[in-house]
Parts: C-alpha cells; sequence; structure tokens
C-alpha cells in the first residue's frame, strides 16, 4: 500500500445536500505512489468525495486528512500539493496551450523559470511540446484531455485526482491517456481516480474502493475477485471434447465446468492451487492447450454483484 504513513486518511467523511445523504461515513486510506480507483454508479458520491478532498466543499462530518493536512483546517496548504481534473477539463480555448498551462501555473506561484522547465517537460512527456503556441480551441478531446492532465500537475503536486479521465474520448485517445497515468505513478505520485470504466481500473488501479453512498468493498482488483466472484480459470484448447472435459469435472478442487467452444471455464476454490492438476487432468485426457489465464472481466462481475446488492436493500 506504498510507505508507512497514507497519503489520504478519511475517517468517517460524510456529507449531505438540503439532508439527503451525498457521502455515508467513509473510513480508508490511500498509500503513497498508489494509483486508487474509486468506482460507483451515477449519483454514488463519487464526484464529491474528491470535491472534499480536495477542499471545494466542507464535510458534514467526520474529517480527511491529505498529506497530513486536514481538509477544513489545512485547505490552502492541500490545495498546494493536490492537482485536480474535473469532469470538464475548462481550458481556455483562444489561448495555446503553453499560455493554458503558464497561466494557471502562475496561479499556483510556481516561479517563471520553474514554470518554463515544467511546460516544456510535461508537453514533452505528453508528446506535445510542438503544438505549445496553438489554441487549445483546435486540438482534438484527447489533445485537451492531456493538457488538462498536465495542468493539474504543473505544480508539481504530490496528488492527483482525476475525474473520468478517459470518458468521451476515442479508444485511441483513452489509451495514450492511460499510459500517461502510468507514467505519472512511475514518479511516485499518488493518483486519486474516479471512474465508470471498470477496465481502465482493472488494469490502472493498485486498489479500488467500490462505492455506492457508503463503502460497499476495497482491495486490489484480484482481492475483490477472490473475495466476491466467481474463482475461474479459462483454458483455451486447439479440440475441446467430452472426454477432456468429463475429466476436469472428476477432479476434487473443480466446482464447476462450462464449456464454451474450444474453452473450459473452470470454477475452483483457489486456482493457484487447483490449476496445475486441471492442466494435467487435460493432457492426461489428449487435449493440447494454446493457454490457460484468468478470465477477463473479473472486477465488472464484482461490481455489479456488490452495487446490484445494495441497491436492492
Amino acid at each position: 500500500m506504498g510507505e508507512k504513513f497514507p497519503m489520504i486518511e478519511l475517517m468517517g467523511l460524510a456529507r449531505k445536500f438540503n439532508g439527503v445523504t451525498a457521502v455515508e461515513d467513509l473510513t480508508f486510506s490511500v498509500g503513497r505512489g498508489e494509483i486508487f480507483g474509486l468506482l460507483g454508479p451515477n449519483g454514488a458520491g463519487k464526484t464529491t468525495t474528491v470535491r472534499m478532498l480536495c477542499c471545494l466543499i466542507s464535510p458534514t462530518s467526520g474529517k480527511a486528512l491529505v498529506g497530513g493536512h486536514e481538509i477544513g483546517r489545512d485547505s490552502m496548504r492541500i490545495r498546494e500539493i493536490t492537482g485536480l481534473l474535473p469532469e470538464n477539463p475548462g481550458l481556455y480555448p483562444e489561448l495555446s496551450a503553453y499560455k493554458n498551462l503558464d497561466f494557471y501555473a502562475s496561479l499556483y506561484g510556481v516561479p517563471e523559470g520553474r514554470r518554463r522547465e515544467n511546460i516544456r517537460r510535461m508537453l514533452e512527456m505528453v508528446g506535445l511540446w510542438n503544438k505549445r503556441d496553438e489554441p487549445v480551441g483546435t486540438f482534438s478531446k484527447g489533445m485537451q484531455q492531456k493538457i488538462a492532465i498536465v495542468r493539474a500537475m504543473i505544480h508539481e503536486p504530490q496528488v492527483l485526482f482525476l475525474d473520468e479521465p478517459t470518458a468521451s474520448l476515442s479508444p485511441d485517445a483513452a489509451k495514450v491517456v492511460r499510459e500517461f497515468i502510468l507514467e505519472l505513478k512511475r514518479e511516485r505520485r499518488t493518483i486519486f481516480l474516479c471512474t465508470h470504466n471498470l477496465y481502465e481500473a482493472e488494469r490502472l488501479c493498485d486498489r479500488v474502493a467500490i462505492l455506492n453512498t457508503r463503502l460497499l468493498a476495497i482491495g486490489s482488483p484480484a482481492e475483490l475477485g477472490r473475495r466476491f466472484g466467481r474463482a475461474r480459470t479459462e483454458v483455451l484448447l486447439e479440440r475441446l471434447n467430452k472426454r477432456i472435459a468429463d475429466a476436469v469435472k472428476r477432479l476434487r478442487t473443480v466446482r464447476s465446468v462450462e464449456v464454451d467452444g474450444s474453452r473450459l471455464l473452470v470454477e475452483t476454490d483457489d486456482p493457484d492451487t487447483a490449476n496445475p492438476s486441471i492442466v494435467e487432468a487435460i493432457v492426461r485426457a489428449g487435449g493440447r492447450i494454446k493457454y490457460v489465464t484468468r478470465p477477463p472481466n473479473v472486477l465488472e462481475e464484482v461490481y455489479l454483484k456488490l452495487v446490484g446488492k445494495d441497491e436492492e436493500r
């Protein structure tokens, strides 16, 4: 979970709007250098949580620390050490990329020499240095989103809050933004990511929290899969016949087997323990294996299960 002391701590954090609960009793922490995902349906309280942590709104009850500073008490210091990418990038379309970034850096009090250095380094990092003098209003959505992320980190914050960073982007643009986020992680920045994109969360995040006004679950995608999902192994074979499927079904460690063309989906209590015997049984039955893997979209299965159960309450 990163270094010994967490970068973000929430302790019973809650917020109501006109008596309606938006966020209820959130208690968890985020480690330094961690990519942490906050997942939940529309209206679950994700953006409200980020706005509280960024000191844009106050909690109704509870408290939180960011970098050891308490929200509401040390708000100015927290704003200095955090960067925020809101859902709407909010760039000045008539200004060039360079002038947009220079303006925001000056608001944070970054000295002129450091501003020039940071702008060049970060625009080169996202491949847009050669576009620095062009108005951002002429940029594609993906390019604008990269400028918005650079703007959020132009003052070199310790914590970066990203609210739906790939929403409405093309697959190619979203891929570029995800790669940039991973680059930021290599710089040991703590990244707090709100997203609806479960594919994105599963591939980017060290841990995720599933939220629906209150906290439903927290852990790495793999941990949540083991706790709430079905522990399954996917085996693709050159050819699949009844003899091979029956050989796998007879194993004591196997709970169920699904056949899908040349694929076997095998449910067990513990795939790490069961997989060697599954492979051995297939080979003994004459099967030729192309690959053995965990089925994709495990986090999606867990998310739908937890949010669905919560909304039935």
